[in-house]
């Protein structure tokens, strides 16, 4: 099994969730989160005075599936919120180990 770990603008969240969904992945946890990378945060004017605005409002993504389902997952993510433009985000993925469903207690790939 594989974790994927998404962190993509706002607006596209409905997007990626959507492409998810048509190849057959149906379960994901979102966050809101705040983060900056390359483009540091940006300035912006209110009432008059400058300030910076360091951290920019991101979503994360976070999925867990069988490995066959992990080139198709990450295509869809990338290719469904890809702007082009700076701030597109990151996609992240690493092994998982074990998972287990704490109603039933059932285990790995099958508990996902």
């Amino acid at each position: 099994m594989k974790k994927i770990e998404a962190i993509i603008k706002p607006f596209e969240l409905e997007e990626v969730k959507d492409a998810l969904g048509q190849i057959g992945i149906e379960g994901m946890t979102i966050s809101e989160v705040k983060g900056f990378g390359r483009q540091k945060g940006h300035t912006e004017i209110y009432r008059g005075s400058e300030y910076t605005v360091d951290f920019l409002p991101k979503i994360k993504i976070e999925l867990v599936i069988p490995d066959e389902k992990l080139d198709g997952a990450v295509e869809a993510i990338v290719r469904t919120a890809k702007t082009g433009k700076i701030g597109d985000g990151k996609v992240f993925v690493s092994m998982i180990d074990e998972a287990v469903r704490i109603r039933t207690e059932e285990r790995g790939a099958g508990a996902v």
